[in-house]
């Protein structure tokens, strides 16, 4: 009699697969062993049917280049039975897609091994239980342990002795690695009769008979969960359309600020050199952003209020204000506002200033390429020290100390007062901001850095714009080297050239400050849907397209952070909305808005401004709609079937 009784299968034509793995072969007797384990279960179990020459498929496998050898027979007359047999652990390193995939579709796993070969199965212990392991699925796994121990007398004390006892696999090592994978353990101490046909063959035909059941289980469940409502499934619902992506434009403020050093449009201030012969063009609105010495120098504040004896002395040693009428040149400056005119005291600093103000309009954090350029012109180290701790002092902060090495400290600019942002977009500065590596090699007091000081105010103002009745300062460097449209119009054959005092139309004062704002400070933070698209209708009439596209951004991310409920309850007229966007040329929102109303086409369909779209954009809308009209169909029948009396139940 066998160990396990197993019964036959419920069902018939089904399949087994085991993944044999190891070498139960005696290393010192290589020539007398006996046929392999499993080709000796298959060949002498009465439940397996099949011949010696069909059993084994693949015999041309070399040790060069093993492989699984592959068996196939039949068991319990009309059970399919596939066994893959790998008898050398190589083949996971040299093929392990392979034999992941076989471990995977197993439904028993036999790992055998002989105990007479303890290295052997110490390679298989370390490296490749650990591999199996991991790719197990709730599969049963057979350990055997073939062969008899070469030292089965008493153990002995002696080193002789417990260096042979070292040389054979132990039960309690075997058992161990059973306990680690889960499985069964069996010592078959001969491949005869007894152990491959009642042993091994039990313990084996008892998973083989768990395998089938659970296979036939799920089989029944899944024909069960088909039949259940007679061939009528729900319906599907699809996945709604991908919302077009709206990519944000680069910011362009750095190279805007840039730029206008270079343009020479709307030049205040003109910097001359001991011999009075000029050296540069600059800008006031910049320059005393950037430094409370230009602040001083230009009278937008008094030594009173800086407080500080090192800036105004400072001041007092690099810089003069020359307004004589007869300076040589004077004849040919506008009679109307001439630039005003600066003397530079240090000859030295005044070699260098070109460079210097390149530093401040790119966005005064290249220190380092300041520093280079500055040993390019002055051969002289102790020249360069005294130019350098000059720069520093101009950007100094009142009251506050400039580091001894490495350009301006950490706290060299205040966050309000003195701040000139030259930086890229306001969330770049964000991400900058956070990075201890950029922080380590730039300036930290750039990150303060705006020129929002001087948004609405009239310290150095030189246009005034006229709306709803008020009067808003500004400045015409500022505005032409951000916008386009402001820079034809300062600089053209228009009235705005020589006025002063400007008229604005179609846009609210709080509307054109925001636009304003984002001109000075490269950001701008819209209060609601409504002010953002009037900021967008602002930017589309003067060109400020990277404007736009921050609205439509604000207006996309309030839209999609809204929940169902809210769209449905909410005033706001998306109809409305979308014409505007189509009305202003903003064809990104436009598409953004007909697919969302299409994407909520049951809360959109029911507000009474949906009859307002024009017959194109409802055929789109319809087209495009989620969830669509055929699952809504679907859906219909489906719950009529099912409160219907053929899917009552009986005995309620």
């Amino acid at each position: 009699t066998r160990l396990f009784s197993p019964s036959p299968p419920s069902l018939p034509c089904r399949s087994i697969h085991i993944v044999a793995l190891g070498n139960e072969g005696d290393a010192f007797h290589q020539d007398n062993r006996p046929s392999g384990l499993i080709r000796t279960y298959l060949g002498r179990s009465p439940l397996v049917s099949g011949d010696e020459s069909s059993l084994l498929l693949n015999a041309t496998s070399t040790v060069a280049r093993p492989v699984f050898t592959e068996y196939q027979a039949s068991a319990f007359g009309n059970v399919k039975l596939v066994v893959h047999d790998c008898p050398v652990w190589d083949i996971f390193d040299s093929d392990w897609y392979t034999s992941r995939n076989l471990i995977g579709g197993a439904d028993i796993i036999v790992i055998k091994y002989n105990v007479n070969d303890k290295f052997s199965f110490h390679e298989v212990k370390d490296n490749y239980i650990p591999v199996i392991k991991r790719a197990l699925n709730s599969v049963p796994v057979i350990i055997a342990a073939v062969g008899t121990r070469q030292n089965e007398e008493l153990p002995c004390t002696c080193p002789l002795c417990t260096s042979d006892r070292g040389s054979c696999v132990s039960t309690t090592e075997g058992i161990q690695l059973a306990k680690e994978l889960g499985a069964t353990y069996l010592e078959l101490h001969s491949l005869d009769d007894f152990y491959i046909g009642k042993y091994f063959g039990g313990v084996l035909e008892y998973f083989m008979i768990q395998a089938l059941n659970q296979k036939t289980s799920e089989k029944m469940k899944k024909r069960k969960m088909s039949n259940s409502f007679h061939g009528i499934r729900p319906p599907q619902l699809e996945q709604p359309e991908k919302m077009p992506v709206l990519k944000a434009e680069a910011s362009h403020y750095n190279a805007d600020l840039n730029n206008l050093l270079f343009c020479c449009q709307c030049v205040d201030v003109v910097f001359y050199n001991p011999d009075l012969k000029e050296v540069a063009e600059a800008h006031k609105i910049v320059l005393c952003a950037v430094s409370h010495v230009f602040m001083l120098l230009f009278n937008v504040k008094s030594p009173a209020d800086i407080q500080d004896s090192s800036i105004i002395r400072t001041t007092q040693d690099l810089f003069a204000i020359n307004r004589d009428p007869a300076f040589p040149g004077a004849s040919q400056e506008s009679p109307g506002n001439p630039p005003l005119r600066v003397i530079v005291k240090d000859a030295l600093f005044c070699s260098c200033l070109s460079d210097i103000l390149r530093f401040i309009y790119s966005g005064a954090f290249q220190w380092e390429e300041l520093e280079e350029d500055i040993r390019k012109k002055l051969k002289d180290s102790g020249d360069v020290s005294n130019v350098i701790e000059k720069v520093k002092c101009i950007l100094k902060t009142p009251g506050k100390l400039t580091k001894a090495r490495g350009g301006p400290g950490p706290h060299s600019f205040s966050a309000v007062e003195s701040s000139f942002h030259l930086a890229n977009s306001f969330t770049a500065f964000n991400c900058l901001r956070n990075c201890k590596t950029y922080q380590a090699r730039k300036p930290l007091w750039f990150y303060n850095t705006s020129l929002k000081f001087f948004l609405n105010k009239p310290m150095l103002a030189d246009v005034v714009f006229e709306i709803q009745g008020t009067t808003v300062p500004a400045h015409r460097a500022v505005l032409v080297a951000r916008c386009e449209v402001m820079a034809a119009m300062f600089n053209g054959n228009y009235m705005e050239a020589k006025s002063v005092l400007i008229p604005v139309y179609g846009v609210s004062k709080e509307t054109f400050l925001s636009f304003l704002e984002y001109l000075y400070t490269d950001s701008c933070c819209p209060a609601g849907i409504f002010q953002a698209m009037c900021l967008l209708i602002c930017a589309e009439m003067y060109q400020v397209s990277r404007l736009q596209h921050i609205c439509e951004l604000f207006i996309i991310t309030q839209l999609q952070s809204m929940p169902s409920r809210e769209l449905a309850s909410m005033n706001l007229d998306i109809v409305d909305l979308l014409k505007k966007a189509k009305f202003h040329h903003s064809d990104c929102l436009s598409t953004w808005l007909l697919h969302f109303i299409a994407t909520n086409y049951l809360i959109f369909s029911q507000k009474p401004e949906f009859q307002d779209l024009s017959v194109e954009e409802r055929s789109f809308v319809e087209k495009h709609r989620w969830p669509s009209n055929m699952y809504l169909k679907q859906l219909a029948e489906y719950r009529k079937y099912i409160h219907s009396r053929k899917c009552r139940c009986l005995v309620m």
